[in-house]
C-alpha cells in the first residue's frame, strides 16, 4: 500500500468488544487506518482481555484478545462520567467511522448513539452491530445465535446431535457484513459528503448465510438434516474418507467428469460403470452404497500417495489437516503475526496485490496503553487537562487501568 493511502487517512473509533465489532476495527487497522479502541476502566477493559485457555502464558496477553485487537491505539474511558463522554465526543469529531455493540438503550445511556453523535459529526459512518435488530433487546450470544438461525441443527450426524461450528461464525459472518456495509457507506460519503447509520444483526447475519440450505427449503420444502460433512445437493462432496496411514481426505466432486478421475485414481473403472453413479442426481440419490464403496478403495491407500495423485489428475480433494498444520503451510504461514510479548494471531485481511505485507502491524494494546498519546495528539489536550481526567477517574493511564 502506498503511503498517504484513503486509508491511511481514515480515523476508526472502536466502541465495541468481543469479536464481531472488534474485527472490524482490524480489518481498518490492515489497511493502515488509525484505530482507537475505546475500554472500560471498570471492567479491565475488552472481555476477551480475561478469556484464556488453561494452557496459555498468563503473562502473555490473551489469546482471543490477541486473535482481533492488532494495529490499535487503546485507551480507557468511564462513559459514565460527563468528562469520559466528552473524551468520546471529542474523538468522535475527529473520526470517520464509529463500531458499536451496546446492548439495547446503554448507547443513548451513555451518549454514544447515532443521533448524538452524528449531529457532531454529519461525516461520520455509525456501524452498530446488534443480537436481534433495533427493536430487540436481547443480548447476543453466537452459540444461542447459531442454534436459532439454523446451523446447529444442520452440523452434526443423527448419532451426535446437534453441533454448534467450533468457532464464533455468527460474529465472522456479522463482521463481514458490517465491513461491507462500511465501505459501501464510505464510498457514497465520498459523493454526498454524508455519513450514515449501517446496522446489521448477528440473527440476520446467520440467517443470510444459510445460501443453498435456506433455497433448499424454500424451494422444496424439506427441511435440512443433519448428514454430517456431507453436501446434500452434490455426491461426493464434503465427506472424510479414513487412508490406512491414519490420515484423511476429503473429496469435493462437482461433476461428472471429476467423479471419472477420481474412480480411475481410485483403480476402480467398474464403479464409473455402475448406473446407479453415472451422474450426480443418482450419486445423490444412491449416497449410501458409493459412500460405502469409496471409504473401502481409500482406505487401502496412505494419505499422501493418494493425495499427490488426485491431485495430478485434477480430482478436488484436500488432506484433513489440523489447524497446526494448516498454519505451517506457506499460505497459512504468510498470515501469521507475532510478537516479542507472546501474542500471535493471523491477520484478516487476504486481498491485495501479493506484494503487501502487514507484518509491521502494532501487537495488541495493553488497557489504555495508548491514552496519553490520543489525548495529547489526536486531540491536543494539554498535559493539565490530561492530569485533570486521570485524577477524576474519566480516562485511567496504563497502570492505574490493568493489564492485558
Amino acid at each position: 500500500m502506498s503511503d498517504g493511502s484513503v486509508f491511511e487517512r481514515l480515523v476508526v473509533v472502536e466502541l465495541a468488544n468481543v469479536l464481531a465489532g472488534p474485527a472490524v476495527g482490524m480489518f481498518f487497522a490492515e489497511l493502515g487506518s488509525r484505530v482507537i479502541k475505546v475500554e472500560n476502566p471498570e471492567t479491565g477493559g475488552d472481555v476477551t482481555r480475561s478469556w484464556r485457555s488453561p494452557t496459555e502464558d498468563p503473562g502473555a496477553p490473551a489469546a482471543y484478545f490477541s486473535s482481533i485487537n492488532w494495529g490499535k491505539q487503546s485507551i480507557a474511558v468511564d462513559l459514565r462520567t460527563g468528562d469520559g463522554r466528552a473524551v468520546v465526543h471529542d474523538l468522535v469529531r475527529q473520526a470517520d467511522v464509529v463500531v458499536a455493540s451496546y446492548k439495547k438503550g446503554d448507547a443513548v445511556r451513555f451518549g454514544v448513539d447515532f443521533q448524538t453523535l452524528s449531529s457532531l459529526n454529519a461525516r461520520l459512518v455509525y456501524a452498530e452491530v446488534t443480537a436481534y435488530g433495533d427493536d430487540d433487546p436481547r443480548v447476543g450470544y453466537d452459540a444461542v445465535i447459531q442454534a436459532e438461525t439454523g446451523f446447529t441443527s444442520m452440523n452434526g450426524t443423527e448419532a451426535s446431535g446437534p453441533l454448534k461450528m467450533p468457532v464464533a461464525l455468527m460474529d465472522v459472518l456479522a463482521g463481514h457484513q458490517l465491513k461491507q456495509g462500511i465501505l459501501a457507506a464510505l464510498l457514497e460519503r465520498a459523493e454526498s459528503g454524508r455519513g450514515r447509520r449501517v446496522s446489521v444483526s448477528l440473527f440476520e447475519s446467520g440467517v443470510a448465510a444459510l445460501a443453498n440450505q435456506a433455497s433448499n427449503w424454500l424451494m422444496t420444502g424439506v427441511v435440512p438434516q443433519r448428514i454430517g460433512s456431507a453436501h446434500p445437493n452434490i455426491v461426493p462432496y464434503g465427506n472424510s474418507y479414513r487412508c490406512r496411514d491414519g490420515g484423511y481426505i476429503v473429496l469435493a466432486v462437482g461433476s461428472d467428469r471429476q467423479f471419472h478421475r477420481l474412480v480411475r485414481c481410485l483403480d476402480d473403472e467398474g464403479l464409473a460403470a455402475d448406473p446407479r453413479f453415472s451422474t450426480n442426481s443418482l450419486r445423490v440419490r444412491n449416497r449410501a452404497e458409493l459412500e460405502s464403496r469409496l471409504s473401502a478403495l481409500v482406505g487401502e491407500w496412505d494419505r499422501r500417495p493418494l493425495f499427490d495423485r488426485l491431485r495430478a489428475a485434477g480430482v478436488p480433494a484436500g488432506e484433513v489437516r489440523d489447524v497446526r498444520e494448516a498454519l505451517l503451510d506457506p499460505l497459512g504461514a504468510q498470515l501469521v503475526l507475532s510478537d516479542v510479548s507472546g501474542a500471535s494471531a493471523v491477520r484478516t485481511r487476504v486481498f491485495g496485490d501479493g506484494t503487501e505485507r502487514v507484518s509491521d502491524l502494532a501487537r495488541p494494546p495493553a488497557l489504555s496503553e495508548h491514552a496519553y498519546l490520543v489525548l495529547s495528539d489526536l486531540l491536543d489536550y494539554s498535559d493539565d487537562r490530561i492530569e485533570e481526567l486521570v485524577r477524576g477517574g474519566s480516562v485511567a493511564m496504563p497502570d492505574t487501568g490493568g493489564g492485558t
